[in-house]
């Protein structure tokens, strides 16, 4: 599932990495996305012909789960059977971490998601698009396309995330996580110390209360 908001006014914005991602699985997969009921959806096979359902909401994002509910009931056997794609920003543009639960970090789709679920242990694709510039509200940030300095990054991460689900369905969750984890790790300029020990529990990126966001 790749979080984001319907409509052409948020379809590029930083909000919608989510949305994007799962624009590149159906690519990838010859998968056709159709609209069923909140849902954009459509199902295919992995790379060893594992059944699965693509989808993105297609609520707003803080109604998320409500979207989502119905589909994670039908089809899943557990939390780890349902994989959400989201925007993250406390991860740099450009880069993915790979997530099993936590919390939401102020995150409003994926508090819906948890809340409806009834549980946080769902798996994580976290899309980085970095903080915005001092003194940018952090919502005008996520429901904005990304500005020229990371667009390129931005759009790269999305990217990414396809390809991390494409490993999550080869390999695992576990080998996947590592991988990723791993080899988009970069110093932290506070600490100077890898983003991959933030990995298997770390913090997940933070969000605004409107209800697009």
């Amino acid at each position: 599932m790749g979080l984001g908001n319907p409509g052409r006014r948020y379809a590029r914005t930083l909000h919608n990495a989510g949305h994007m991602a799962i624009e590149l699985l159906a690519r990838s997969m010859d998968v056709k996305l159709t609209a069923v009921g909140d849902l954009d959806r459509g199902t295919g096979g992995g790379d060893e012909a594992i059944p699965v359902l693509l989808g993105r909401p297609r609520t707003y994002m803080n109604l998320s789960g409500l979207a989502v509910a119905p589909v994670y009931r039908a089809y899943a056997e557990s939390p780890e059977d349902l994989i959400v794609l989201h925007d993250d920003l406390d991860i740099p543009p450009g880069q993915v971490r790979l997530k099993r639960g936590g919390g939401t970090g102020g995150h409003n789709g994926l508090r819906s998601l948890q809340d409806e679920l009834g549980t946080r242990e769902f798996l994580r694709v976290r899309i980085g698009i970095g903080r915005p510039a001092e003194g940018v509200d952090p919502a005008d940030f996520v429901l904005s396309p990304p500005p020229p300095e990371i667009a390129e990054a931005f759009l790269d991460g999305v990217a990414a995330a396809e390809k991390a689900v494409l490993d999550i369905l080869k390999d695992g969750f576990d080998k996947a996580m590592t991988r990723w984890n791993v080899r988009r790790a970069s110093p932290s300029p506070d600490t100077g110390e890898g983003d991959i020990l933030l990995a298997p529990g770390g913090k997940t990126g933070g969000s605004i209360s409107r209800k697009e966001a």
